[in-house]
Formats: structure tokens, sequence, C-alpha cells
């Protein structure tokens, strides 16, 4: 592999001027999708404390309006994220265009008739109940689509490449290609063959769950932060063998880690041993991607003062570290005992997606948007109010969720409490989440605010000068 992705821009006989076209869109709008399921979740998190909050409109009833939610963060912003940086990275990597614009722009408006397809079925009540594949089977056929087109136009790009060598953010991103066409056909179709009901559902239900985290929003996570840490800190990558060993590893461990949602349930007691074992092994990957983000900062960690985009990122990392230390220790079935299917659950999830995934996205934006439209950000003042705006409400949610999740799982355990006494017991836990989301949802208001303000700018700018 080459030494750094700083090694591979110098490299090129000669500059390639990128359009960035399809980055441009994919990534603006995906924002603006963030603030959306935001939205949603402030009244989501309120139905919680105040349950007859909009109860007689049956379109904001929480069935309806959670699964709004969840696939507005995860497709209609951080995938969204992902790509559009996707298509950034990859050809500057490669030392050439991408392999075509216009598939990009077309895979970008068909991606918006996914979400807004999707946004108008759910909150219709046309879903099929599974975790995380709620869409009906029609949206999931476009979003198959979409992602083949998405495929294409990288590993067209990857295949045109000037560069032999591949930096590790290719082969993630190659990784994330692959693994999402295996893991979102198993959730979102296997599912429903005949036959396939009960255990057998739910055992295939929770792979694709637990790997769309993990063969999804990982590796591609993984790869927008292994190309924006060495970029954003002007620092070579500590070890690439390193890295290696940190994509082969998780290649290897993630998909059979799925079943440890279900340990204490009806699936056989060797398959929950298997996949209490992989979730332990997965600390593997962890380290050795943690140690090599934070030994590459070796020397500039006095550059988080006053670059937003190294706060994000490093914050991110350690999100990281956290989110999947907690996995394989929730995965032990005395841990599983009390945190299983309690507030924790949630609690970890939104560490992951929008403490580690979700920070390392918006490093990303804030370091691309500025270069894709030849301007500078609009205001530095206000994308560190973003900053600790994201990190001061996600780590109190997070915490409020944790603490809250294992206390409830304690009443839960004890037979002399009854269940509603632990529903009332739980209320100020879930009035700290409702303060938390607020902080968390203004900090997505100015991340909003400054990128579209710096777009506006750059072509206000633009036409001042034709």
């Amino acid at each position: 592999m080459a030494a750094s992705t700083t090694d591979m821009a110098a490299s090129a006989s000669a500059p390639v001027v990128h359009t960035d076209t399809s980055a441009k869109c994919f990534i603006v709008g995906a924002i603006c999708y963030m603030v959306v399921a935001g939205m949603f979740a402030l009244v989501i998190a309120s139905k919680f404390v105040w349950p007859e909050f909009l109860g007689s409109v049956q379109y904001f009833t929480y069935g309806r309006m959670r699964p709004v939610h969840v696939n507005g963060v995860l497709f209609g912003w951080l995938l969204a994220a992902d790509m559009g940086l996707a298509f950034f990275l990859v050809p500057r990597l490669c030392g050439v265009k991408l392999w075509s614009e216009k598939l990009g722009v077309a895979t970008w408006f068909l991606w918006n008739v996914i979400i807004l397809s999707a946004v108008v079925t759910l909150l219709g009540g046309y879903q099929k109940g599974l975790e995380y594949a709620d869409l009906p089977t029609w949206v999931s056929v476009l979003v198959v689509i979409a992602w083949v087109m998405f495929g294409i136009n990288i590993f067209g790009t990857i295949a045109t490449r000037k560069y032999q060598q591949m930096y590790v953010s290719t082969w993630y991103i190659m990784g994330t290609i692959l693994w999402t066409a295996f893991v979102y056909l198993t959730g979102n179709f296997a599912t429903l063959l005949p036959g396939v009901t009960g255990v057998n559902q739910a055992n295939l239900t929770w792979m694709y769950t637990h790997n769309a985290v993990g063969l999804i929003f990982t590796p591609i996570g993984l790869a927008i932060a292994y190309y924006f840490i060495p970029r954003s800190s002007n620092s070579p990558l500590y070890s690439h063998k390193l890295s290696m060993i940190g994509f082969w590893s998780l290649a290897f461990v993630y998909v059979w880690t799925g079943a440890h949602h279900m340990i204490h349930g009806p699936i056989s007691q060797w398959l929950q041993t298997i996949s209490i074992v992989f979730s332990v092994m997965l600390l593997i990957p962890v380290w050795a991607v943690v140690y090599n983000f934070i030994a590459t900062m070796k020397g500039e960690w006095h550059q988080l003062s006053d670059n937003v985009s190294l706060k994000f990122l490093m914050s991110g990392t350690i999100f990281y570290l956290l989110t999947c230390f907690q996995g394989p220790m929730q995965s032990l079935r005395s841990v599983n005992a009390i945190t299983s299917k309690t507030d924790w659950i949630p609690g970890h999830a939104h560490m992951a997606v929008l403490g580690a995934f979700s920070f390392f996205a918006m490093a990303g934006v804030y370091h691309v948007i500025p270069r894709v439209f030849k301007t500078s950000l609009h205001s530095d003042a206000v994308a560190n109010w973003s900053f600790w705006l994201f990190l001061i409400g996600g780590l109190s949610m997070f915490t409020a969720l944790w603490l809250g999740g294992f206390w409830q799982g304690l009443l839960w355990n004890n037979p002399s409490i009854p269940f509603i006494d632990t529903v009332v017991w739980l209320r100020p836990v879930w009035i700290v989440r409702l303060l938390s989301g607020v902080l968390v949802f203004s900090g997505m208001v100015l991340f909003l605010y400054n990128i579209l303000a710096t777009v506006v700018g750059a072509k206000r700018h633009a036409a001042a000068q034709a």
C-alpha cells in the first residue's frame, strides 16, 4: 500500500480536476435528512415523558414514528453521507475522476425517491415489522438497485485507478459494498422466504440488524476516519500493517455476532456460545483501529484546539472504543441477563450510530464541503458550537440510558416488583434523554445552517465572479 494519503496526492503526474457533483448532492441532502430524522426523535422522546402527546394523530404514534426515525438516521442521513464522502475520497485515492458523475447523480435521485417513499409508507402504516427492515419490499428493491449503481461507480473508479497499491480506506469501502449486499439481502428478503418463520426468522433478522452496524456502517465509517485523520492532522498513518490486521479481523469476526441479541432466548446453546466467543474476539480489530488512530495523532494533539474535524474524529474514536467494549461485555450471559431488552441497548446503539459513525461522517463533511465548493467554512465558531452540543447532548443521553437501563434490568429481575412500577420509576431517565435530545437536535440545526451557509456563500461568490 501507499505510504499515506498525502503521498498519493503528491505523486500524481498531473492534477485531476474533480467536479464532485455526486458528492455534493449526497452530502447536502443527507444533512437535511438528518435534521428531519432528529425532529422525529424529539417527538418520540417526548412521548416517553408525556405518553398522550399527539396520541390522537395516527401518523404520529410510536409504532409509526420509530421506523421513520431509525430508517431516516441510518439510510437518509448516515449511509447517504458516507456514500457522498466515498464519492469524494475514492477518486482521490485512485488518482482519477469518478467513473461516472452522471451515474452518481442518478443514484442520488433514486436515493431521494427511496427516502421519501419510506417516510410516506412508514407513516401510513405500511411496513414489514422487522427491525431495520421495516420498508415495504418494493422500496427495498429500489435500495438494492441504488446500491448496485453505487457499487458499479466505485468499482469502476477503482478499476481505472492510476495507483496500483490501495490505501486502507479503499479496502474498507470495497468491503462495505460487498458486505452490504449480502447483509441487506439477508435481512430484507431471506427473512420473507417460505418456511422462514419463528426462531429461524429471528436468527436472520438479528444477523442483519447487528451486521447493519458491523458490516455496513462500521467499515465505511472506518474508511472515512482512516482517510480524514491523516488528512486533517497532516500526518502519515501510523501503521498500514496494523490497518490490514483490523480490516481482515473485522471481516472474519463480525458476521458471527448477531445471535448475542438472543442469549437466554429460544436458540441453541452452541449458537449462543459461538456468538459470545466472536463478540469477545471483536476486541482484536477494535484495538488495532483505535491504537492506529491515536498513534497517528502523536505530536499533533494540539491541533484539537482549533480543528473541528479532528475534534469530531477523535471523539468518534473514543466512542467507537467504548461501543466496541460494551458490545463484547454485554454479550456475556451474566451481563446480558441484566441489560438485554432494556434502555441500555438503545444507549449502546445511539453511541455507535451517533457517537462514533456520525461523528466520523460530520468530520468528513466539515473537511470536504469547503473544498468541493472552493470556499472557506461559513463559521468556525458555529462549527465548534455544533460539536459541543453533539458531544454534551450525546454523552448525557448515552449515560442516562446506560445507567437507567442497568437499573431497569435489575428491577425486571426482581419478581416482587410489578412491571408497571418500573415504567413509572424510569421517567426521570426519559426526561434526561429528552433534554439531551434537545441539545443534540440543536447541534444538528447548527450543523445544517453552517453547511448551507457555506454552500450559498460559495455560489454567491461564484456568481459575483462570473
